[in-house]
């Protein structure tokens, strides 16, 4: 079943007879106008041929004249394709287009990297079922994936983080198994998320404010936040209006459709787990983490899960535990777990934690609160005990699946004792746009801060331009947004408003490591290869960037492949920019138009002559047919 945005309304058919006047002249009058005509054509094209390489060599860039006659024969207003969500028709020429096909319904939630019966086949040791296994490339699917019947575009924010369409994500058992922990209600049509948790049945704000008792997160000192094994995401979800965003993330486990509640909330999570590999976060990234009741045994394995946390955990951070050990003297029996079992977790958490040079805080009810210590100095660990256990020739940066080892990440040198580890930040917003201190350190190779601060304007000035060819961009209309490749993250500094967040990916093979920039200035984003499928459902993004994505990954891994993981990804209705080379573009065009994708490539703001154009494209709104495919 099809609905298709409007690309193109005809023009009304004319309801009377149009009366031509003919003026006769002589043929020596006609032939005299007709040469002037071509003199007067010929003239205006070499006027704007010779004034477009004068304003493209660099002697006229930024010249007023040349701006406005750049802006007065703008193409980016693009009066055939509309953003908007309603239906039409469209014409386009199937002539040499692979159309691709729906797949069978049964894939609708279809998530290709952590597919239950492909995990089932994995040992079970240390989460490892649950980690990413992707389908070889004869295994994966070479059709669209269908949208749920019924589906709707799901309501704007904030009343999306409390209310989710049934027809979105028809998975009731959550509102079964955690019924008594106030996380999902099911009322008529409609999921209702009362702001409950495992470990704040009362509600997330109530939570919150006895954190923020202990933790400075009112002022912008925290202000980036990791939520491991997060359920429906609510702790995330409400501490967005405080200006704190969390990435949160849990396994796709018995707990059907965690992840998938999280992002139709509006709140940004992905699908993982703390098991034998690398989180693909950088170090020193997270201001603040977070376990509440996340069943993670984090005196295991040596002390590797708290060490994983250790090294994406900033110097001066904090991280949270509540529930299971913590006042396990008053809670063993409801827990339903020997004492001596809990108290023995503890002590190990403890241990493990001053090895870390983390200093216990706070610990009231079953909350507890650790502070990583700003640098090594200031370690009251004997460093020849710290010593042994600190990671040899490895980087803490390098891990797309990387195993995790029980070995402490090294602080960055100081020069003092009061100094942080990796340099200070300012608080939030004001980080957003400074210049970060691995770039003012020198840490990311051939990058300086006069670099970065020309990123910072040419992002804002492409997405203004984005704005024009597309009203909708910086309102409620696009809440989850991905940038495929970015950079430093200044498409995403250019948008930063509460009605969004951007997840930044920062591709494995990129030419420059800059997430750990990204994080300094405030904002998420996870490293990924896009030649496998991203650690998502289907459906949860509502605007996607792909800037040079093409070029990066040619001759790396199929275009074809790259497009229908976005097609996958990107809601009914939602939106795409592809800004790259032309020849890259027409192809990408070619091939997505076949993908039931309404598109139009647009002139590089700064005029015609530029060879990186922009591509936008609108994906139509369609769902499965149940009936005629089971």
């Amino acid at each position: 079943m099809e609905r298709t945005s409007i690309l193109a309304s005809p023009r009304p058919a004319s309801a009377s007879k149009e009366t031509v006047s003919v003026v006769m002249g002589s043929k020596t009058n006609q032939k005299t106008r007709s040469s002037v005509s071509i003199l007067v054509v010929i003239g205006l094209c070499c006027f704007f041929y010779t004034l477009g390489a004068w304003q493209k060599s660099g002697f006229g860039k930024g010249d007023s004249i040349a701006a406005e006659i750049t802006r007065l024969t703008d193409c980016s207003v693009l009066p055939n394709l509309n953003f908007e969500s309603h239906t039409g028709s469209i014409n386009i020429s199937e002539s040499k287009i692979k159309q691709y096909k729906p797949c069978k319904v049964k894939y609708t939630d279809y998530t290709p990297c952590h597919d239950q019966t492909r995990a089932m086949t994995f040992p079970r040791e240390n989460m490892i079922y649950r980690e990413r296994h992707c389908p070889s490339q004869n295994e994966k699917l070479r059709c669209l994936i269908p949208a749920p019947e019924g589906y709707v575009n799901p309501f704007p924010w904030p009343k999306s983080r409390d209310y989710v369409a049934y027809a979105n994500v028809p998975h009731k058992s959550l509102t079964v198994e955690k019924a008594v922990q106030n996380w999902v209600q099911f009322e008529g049509n409609v999921f209702r998320f009362p702001g409950g948790g495992t470990q704040f049945p009362h509600g997330a704000d109530a939570y919150i404010d006895s954190l923020a008792a202990v933790i400075p997160i009112a002022d912008g000192t925290v202000r980036t936040a990791l939520d491991t094994g997060c359920g429906v995401a609510s702790w995330g979800a409400y501490l967005l209006k405080r200006n704190v965003i969390a990435m949160s993330f849990a396994p796709r486990d018995s707990h059907e459709a965690q992840v998938q509640f999280a992002l139709e909330r509006g709140v940004p999570a992905v699908i993982g787990v703390l098991g034998s590999i690398r989180l693909p976060y950088p170090s020193r990234a997270f201001d603040m983490a977070h376990c509440s009741r996340c069943l993670i045994p984090w005196g295991a394995n040596d002390g590797t899960y708290l060490m994983e946390v250790d090294r994406v955990l900033r110097p001066g951070g904090y991280w949270v535990l509540s529930g299971p050990p913590i006042n396990w003297r008053v809670n063993y029996q409801a827990w339903q777990r020997p004492k001596e079992e809990l108290e023995e977790e503890q002590r190990k958490i403890e241990e493990i934690a001053e090895l870390l040079c983390w200093e216990k805080t706070h610990e009231k009810g079953e909350i507890a609160i650790w502070r990583k210590k700003i640098n090594s100095d200031s370690c009251k660990t004997k460093q020849s005990n710290r010593q042994t256990y600190v990671c040899q020739n490895d980087s803490p940066d390098d891990v797309w699946y990387k195993k995790m080892t029980a070995c402490i990440t090294p602080f960055p040198d100081v020069s003092s004792a009061d100094e942080v580890a990796g340099g200070t930040l300012k608080k939030f917003p004001d980080r957003l746009n400074a210049v970060p201190p691995r770039i003012a350190s020198g840490s990311v190779s051939g990058v300086t801060p006069n670099l970065f601060n020309e990123d910072v304007k040419l992002w804002r000035k492409h997405v203004n331009a984005y704005k024009r060819i597309n009203k909708f961009i910086g309102t409620e209309r696009y809440r989850n947004i991905m940038d495929m490749n970015a950079g430093f993250g200044s498409f995403a500094a250019a948008l930063e408003s509460p009605k969004s967040w951007v997840m930044n990916v920062v591709p494995t093979i990129a030419e420059k490591n800059t997430l750990g920039v990204i994080y300094e200035r405030g904002l998420i984003g996870i490293y990924h290869d896009w030649c496998e499928a991203f650690s998502t459902y289907p459906r949860t993004y509502d605007l996607i960037h792909a800037n040079g994505l093409f070029t990066l990954y040619k001759d790396k891994c199929n275009m074809e492949d790259i497009l229908l993981e976005m097609d996958r990804i990107l809601r009914p209705e939602g939106a795409v920019i592809f800004r790259d080379n032309v020849d890259v573009l027409l192809k990408v065009k070619t091939m997505i138009s076949g993908m039931r994708w309404n598109t139009k490539l647009v002139d590089h703001e700064d005029g015609p002559l530029v060879s990186e154009k922009v591509l936008v494209a609108v994906k139509r709104y369609w769902v499965g047919n149940t009936t005629a495919q089971e």
